[in-house]
């Protein structure tokens, strides 16, 4: 088949968690046999066309952006001349702009929408939007959550007739690079060992300030790997509270950032609002067989770290429960490599691009057999 995938932004011009479900999903379609296009929008689409190892990626130009959602008068041609291409349309929510795109040719194609988080900040703006979201949601083919748990505690996905089929986000490992002994080197003489590891776009629902809390006491370091928005009122908040165990990197490179996993204790992910809907930094860290702290928030974050399994979680917003987990990776060892060992035989069930492409796979052939579905 001929899977258009839609999102907002894409490659390189951003760079974040559904940028990569997106080309971990379409390299894993590719092995299967179907031809993957990327529809999105960019600032400065020159070229319109790009080519990378997941299909074409076609870029229409930014006209405004409203509360985080670029619109473009130059996408309504374009997108339906992808329309044409397209057997299956992949629509990545939330994005309001795709919504009235899928309302102006509703139906000309089967379509499925991964709805990859609520709309959580922009509250007067959401009450607006909710007419033409739940029509989007409604006439969609079929609708995809990415855990149980969003599925479960999601106000939006609750109101749907239809059911809500469950597929995790996942990785190939052989697109990761293997880390060099060189760079294994460098890594160890600037940050050394046994820290607990923070890797993610500094953004506000991250979490990172109870983190910087819960490093007062802590008995180790925390190393930040990443930028962002927040990364200056970050840095000035550590050195008003003077943590010299606390280091920021800035972002960093997929060589760089595999050799910081592996020298790492513990990956630590204190998110705090359901924004963070799944956390693919979690599954990198499975991957890599590191015991895992996260705050429960009802989200995919609790389905890929399983509290007392894979490491553990903690309430959020509560810097004595974070610092009193991290304590317990340092006291229990033997426990942290237990919980490590257990977090990479889940990422081998649940989370790799493979089981993820087939699942998508059977769900393309499932809704093109169903049809589109009947626009309410």
């Amino acid at each position: 088949m001929r899977v258009l995938h839609v999102y907002k932004s894409y490659y390189p011009d951003t760079v974040g968690g559904i940028e990569q479900v997106i080309a971990q999903l379409g390299l894993g379609l590719a092995t299967l046999g179907h031809e993957n296009r990327v529809f999105t929008l960019s600032a400065d689409p020159d070229p319109a066309v790009l080519a990378r190892p997941e299909g074409e990626v076609h870029r229409s130009r930014v006209t405004a952006e409203v509360a985080s959602n670029p619109v473009s008068f130059s996408a309504l041609p374009d997108f339906r001349r992808q329309m044409r291409w397209a057997d299956i349309v992949h629509y990545q929510f939330p994005w309001p702009f795709a919504d009235l795109l899928h309302l102006l040719w509703s139906g000309t194609k089967p379509s499925v929408v991964t709805y990859q988080s609520d709309i959580v900040r922009q509250k007067f703006l959401l009450r607006a939007y909710t007419p033409l979201m739940n029509h989007f949601l409604s006439s969609a083919g079929m609708v995809v959550a990415t855990s149980p748990q969003y599925r479960d505690s999601s106000p939006v996905l609750a109101r749907l007739k239809h059911e809500v089929r469950v597929i995790p986000n996942g990785i190939d490992e052989s697109t990761y690079p293997a880390p060099s002994r060189e760079r294994m080197a460098h890594w160890r003489s600037m940050v050394g060992e046994g820290f607990f590891l923070f890797v993610g776009v500094l953004r506000y629902y991250k979490g990172l300030d109870t983190l910087l809390r819960a490093a007062h006491g802590l008995r180790g370091k925390v190393v930040i790997a990443g930028a962002g928005p927040e990364a200056g009122a970050l840095q000035q908040a550590a050195a008003g509270q003077r943590l010299d165990n606390v280091r920021f990197l800035g972002a960093v490179g997929e060589e760089d950032k595999m050799c910081l996993l592996q020298l790492a204790r513990g990956f630590v992910f204190p998110s705090d609002l359901r924004s963070e809907a799944f956390g693919m930094s979690l599954v990198e860290a499975a991957m890599c067989a590191r015991p895992m702290i996260s705050c429960e928030i009802g989200t995919g974050t609790s389905f890929i770290n399983v509290d007392g399994l894979t490491g553990r979680t903690v309430p959020p917003r509560d810097p004595e429960a974070l610092r009193d987990a991290m304590h317990q990776l340092v006291d229990e060892p033997y426990r942290a490599l237990e919980m490590g060992a257990a977090a990479r035989l889940r990422f081998e069930k649940l989370f790799t691009a493979e089981a993820m492409a087939r699942a998508y796979d059977e769900a393309y052939r499932d809704v093109a057999a169903a049809g589109q579905a009947v626009v309410p």
